[in-house]
């Protein structure tokens, strides 16, 4: 049996192969206050403190996706809308204002 430190054992989360003792740590605080000794993956964090999952699918890939009608493009168009008739109302007072001289 040779005494190779390289190859000690597999580590959980993509890490590659080598020292578990050496790889870095997840360092999320857990419950009790105490930092997560879980290997951290390429982003910093292990599986259980924001692994893997991109988050919920968005637009109509969501479950809850009815109309669109509260999405970002509808809510600007909204407030564009929304100031145009602003600006149409000021402009129509002035133009009563001038009619009436």
């Amino acid at each position: 049996m040779t005494n190779n430190p390289i190859r000690r054992g597999r580590l959980k989360n993509d890490n590659p192969l080598g020292d578990p003792n050496s790889a870095p740590r997840c360092g999320a605080r857990t419950r009790q206050g105490t930092p997560c000794r879980q290997p951290a993956m390429a982003n910093g964090r292990c599986q259980l403190h924001g692994g893997k999952s991109p988050g919920a699918p968005t637009d109509e890939r969501n479950g809850n996706y009815r109309h669109g009608g509260r999405t970002a493009e509808a809510i600007a168009a909204k407030r564009e809308a929304r100031d145009v008739r602003r600006q149409i109302r000021e402009l129509a007072l002035v133009l009563d204002r001038y009619a009436r001289g």
